[in-house]
């Protein structure tokens, strides 16, 4: 017995001096936050729970419900969220025993007396067994445990991942509604063009009528009317496709058109803003947060990859009865039990689990240069975004000024041209000017509203780690 034991200890030592190693491959790829801090350095954002609400328009806070109630976009998130959740319960389970029962009957015909003793050689008999099984891998080099670790880490991104969905959508939303309003304002601008065109029309033909005017200025003043009209159709057909995307960010179809109407928006003094990148920005962004997690998630894989290098020990075991004809399968002689423990080690596998080793390292670098990539996107859109609302308030100041002079010029030059003292040529260049001023000025301001918003989503909007 203690040759026997000796004699196992020394094969299974050969073994394990012959077994496979981890081959000497590290991650290259280092965190791009552990260089340098990026330049952030202002004060933590503050962000509102459904900040949206802000605007105080009934319609947007319930096109936004509608959003993260149906939109499928958002519901493929929650879905692999679903399955994220069940992986890590599978994987859980590996951790603890199994338990499972086992019942067989089958009817046969049994050796001959040359293998099988009288008096059941050649007989046709009924064999049957039935048997409780007890397994149990135990994890001694943490195997198991780091993939636990990796699913629950994927898991959790993909948690995030949903996050950022909910964000992006949000912001699409409040943004198309926006869009939307824009579309309105400049149908009125359109609106306005075709009904100045046609009075400079009118006053036109009356010159014309009285010999002041030529037919020339007749002629152009009568093309620019439907000029106008195709302009105000373009913008109407714009505002129609606003519609359109509000609803299918809804989740809804044609049905739900008509029920969406112009927005009644407050946008005086809402959404307080950060003048600098925040130092919270990295804390706060779910995608970062997500990209992060799958480093955690790649470096649980490489450890679980260089345990599979280890002896592999299970402990089973099983009780039951096996006889042979139904009435013997359960008498007490028919009893049947085994215990023990069975091991596992890699000898030689032609380079697998080495392969698989290197492949789990590449993992690391591909998750950091992914993270790395999500940290600078999120600094420089959120500086992008700061340089943008700047300039766009340093904007609007100054083409207001430009509107209003542009207005007071077309005013005075349709006066003296009604009254005689300038000609059409003057009319229609001032026209041109302000109609340019009109356009511009609703473009900016809607523009700006929109990067207000684009910011919001770029510090993290209203997601609480």
């Amino acid at each position: 017995m203690r040759f026997a034991t000796h004699a196992m200890a020394l094969i299974l030592g050969s073994l394990l001096s012959g077994c496979i190693t981890p081959p000497h491959v590290a991650p290259l790829e280092k965190p791009v936050d552990s260089k340098t801090d990026l330049g952030l350095k202002g004060a933590p954002a503050r962000v509102e729970d459904s900040w949206w609400v802000e605007y105080q328009d009934a319609q947007l806070d319930w096109l936004v419900e509608e959003a993260i109630a149906e939109n499928p976009t958002l519901e493929q998130a929650l879905a692999r969220l679903r399955l994220a959740q069940a992986t890590v319960a599978a994987v859980h389970s590996q951790l603890l025993p199994s338990l499972s029962y086992d019942a067989s009957e089958s009817r046969g015909r049994l050796s001959g007396k040359d293998v099988i003793p009288h008096p059941y050689a050649g007989m046709k008999v009924w064999r049957g067994a039935e048997q409780l099984n007890f397994s149990w891998e135990l994890d001694f080099w943490g195997r198991q445990a780091s993939l636990l670790r990796q699913a629950r880490s994927d898991a959790n991104a993909t948690a995030l991942d949903a996050e950022a969905a909910r964000l992006a959508i949000i912001g699409a939303v409040v943004r198309a509604y926006f869009e939307l309003e824009r579309a309105y304002e400049l149908v009125e601008v359109a609106q306005g063009e075709e009904q100045q065109r046609q009075e400079i029309l009118d006053i036109t033909q009356h010159r014309y009528q009285a010999g002041l005017d030529t037919s020339v200025e007749l002629r152009q003043a009568a093309g620019a009317v439907p000029e106008a009209r195709v302009a105000r159709l373009t913008v109407q057909a714009e505002l129609d496709r606003d519609v359109h995307l509000l609803a299918a960010l809804t989740g809804h179809g044609v049905a739900q058109y008509d029920q969406i109407q112009r927005p009644h928006l407050q946008t005086d003094g809402t959404l307080s803003m950060p003048g600098a990148v925040p130092i919270d920005l990295l804390a706060r962004r779910p995608d970062v947060l997500a990209s992060k997690l799958r480093v955690a998630s790649a470096q649980a894989g490489l450890a679980a990859a260089k345990a599979d290098f280890y002896p592999n020990i299970d402990l089973s075991a099983f009780a039951g009865t096996q006889a042979i004809g139904l009435d013997n399968l359960f008498h007490g002689a028919a009893g049947a039990f085994a215990v023990g423990p069975a091991l596992h080690l890699p000898v030689f596998d032609a380079g697998r689990l080495r392969a698989k080793y290197r492949a789990n390292t590449a993992d690391i670098d591909i998750a950091l240069t992914a993270y790395n990539q999500a940290v600078l996107s999120a600094v420089q859109e959120t500086s992008d975004q700061l340089s943008n609302i700047t300039t766009l308030d340093t904007s609007l100041v100054e083409q207001q000024q430009s509107l209003g002079d542009s207005e007071e010029a077309f005013r005075l030059a349709t006066k003296r041209y009604n009254a005689g003292l300038t000609t059409y040529l003057t009319v229609l260049s001032t026209e041109t000017q302000v109609l340019a001023a009109r356009r511009e000025h609703v473009e900016l301001e809607w523009a700006r509203a929109s990067a207000r918003v684009t910011l919001l989503i770029d510090v993290g909007g209203d997601f609480r780690p």
